[in-house]
């Protein structure tokens, strides 16, 4: 079928194709021409042209090595089956020196003689053949995707995760890990029903700001005295504010609405609850247990005893796990937001975004620098620049905390038991960033 070499009568060379194929005997036959065409019209897949399947298959290193270099035998492609190229890919043809006796035979579809699958290296080697295109298309995709992996696996290591805050809890029952996403989104969902309007106090014709913000200070004493828990102080804040947005008092009875806010809550979260004679003796006998008990009444009605609420403390807690805070951090927020209550303007923060700014103000005065990592705005769902409003107010309250009349939340956290938290340098550089 092929033509003999000169040189080597015994070995055949594949035949060049003038027509294509004919049709012969059943067979597809190839017709025989006289003139060795170019590598170009030979094998299409050499010059950039549509590929054939399985033109070019990457066989192993003994694969490779019984296939000889001097005398490349080039392949004549046609349209081949799935079959036929599964067969080419894997059979192994011999060197064109190591075919003893050649017998021509008829090319079938199924049965290839005159095919062998030349590997990339050998194109590469052999500076007669250019480089296929789709060759070189590979190699390019595989670059791009190894630089690609590259990037993303840059990317990774660079981008700060988000921690699983709960993972060390799993198997603490009282943590209710199962349940803690489903009861903070409880939490941030009813809120703002714990939240009163910030211009309340324009109703109230006896009372000012000033005047509330005397009774909280004095609270805040009141409470650190009796050594009551760190939920009964803010649950009695907002139970004070939230009677006074839909009940005038007279000035005279302010304390009273104060000392029955506490008495209430005390009922609610501690366990051990001070008797109504001790908080009477506590407001030097101004009232008497007929008028607290009045008002505890008057109080729960118009509140309609719901006083199950979320104050900043639910959320202060959660946040500072998320910040993974130590003791140092944790008493400095915590007199950040105690500082906070006394306020009258901070009613229009809502109190989990007071909880968020006095741990990111926390931090700030403790690092020196602004500090907020992605696990905390995660879990917060607060940005630094969210906060940022409500953090320079508490700033500013660090700064006159031991200043004028109302010193008590100072005075409180200038102690051994709080850390000394009040003597912290104030973080003057957030006053001077830009909202």
């Amino acid at each position: 079928m092929g033509g003999s070499d000169e040189n080597n009568p015994g070995v055949l060379r594949p035949a060049n194709f003038q027509g294509g194929l004919r049709m012969g005997g059943g067979k597809f036959v190839p017709e025989i021409g006289h003139n060795r065409r170019a590598l170009s019209t030979i094998n299409r897949n050499l010059v950039g042209g549509p590929p054939y399947p399985c033109a070019v298959n990457k066989r192993g290193l003994a694969e490779k090595h019984a296939t000889c270099d001097k005398n490349p035998v080039i392949p004549v492609h046609r349209p081949i089956t799935r079959k036929f190229a599964a067969q080419m890919a894997n059979k192994q043809q011999p060197c064109p020196e190591e075919v003893k006796n050649p017998i021509p035979s008829v090319v079938n579809p199924s049965v290839s003689e005159d095919c062998t699958i030349i590997d990339v290296d050998d194109y590469k080697g052999n500076n007669d053949f250019p480089v296929p295109m789709f060759v070189k298309h590979t190699e390019a995709m595989l670059e791009e995707i190894d630089r690609m992996e590259e990037v993303e696996m840059e990317d990774i290591e660079t981008e700060e995760a988000v921690m699983d805050i709960d993972d060390c809890d799993k198997k603490n029952p009282l943590a209710v890990v199962d349940y803690i996403g489903d009861i903070y989104a409880y939490y941030r969902k009813t809120e703002s029903c714990s939240c009163v309007s910030p211009n309340y106090m324009e109703k109230q014709f006896d009372i000012n700001e000033k005047m509330r913000a005397i009774l909280v200070d004095w609270l805040i004493e009141v409470h650190y005295k009796f050594e009551l828990m760190d939920e009964t102080l803010f649950l009695t804040i907002n139970l004070i504010d939230r009677f006074l947005e839909r009940q005038t008092v007279v000035r005279k009875k302010l304390q009273l609405v104060g000392v029955t806010a506490m008495l209430l809550a005390c009922k609610y979260e501690e366990v051990s609850v001070p008797v109504v004679e001790d908080l009477i003796l506590i407001s030097d006998k101004a009232y008497t247990r007929k008028e607290v008990l009045e008002m505890e009444r008057l109080m729960v009605n118009t509140l309609q005893f719901n006083l199950s609420v979320p104050t900043p403390y639910v959320f202060m807690r959660r946040f500072l796990k998320a910040a993974q805070s130590d003791k140092k951090l944790e008493l400095l927020s915590f007199f950040m937001i105690e500082l906070s209550l006394v306020e009258y303007e901070m009613l229009k923060f809502p109190p989990s975004l007071l909880a968020a700014a006095a741990i990111y103000t926390a931090q700030c005065t403790v690092n020196r620098f602004k500090h907020w990592n992605k696990t905390s705005e995660w879990h917060t769902s607060y940005s630094e620049d969210q906060l940022l409003e409500c953090s320079k107010l508490m700033v500013a309250f660090h700064q006159k905390a031991g200043c004028g009349k109302l010193t008590g939340v100072h005075r409180k956290y200038s102690t051994h038991k709080f850390g000394y938290a009040a003597r912290s340098e104030p973080a003057q550089f957030l006053l001077e960033t830009s909202l």
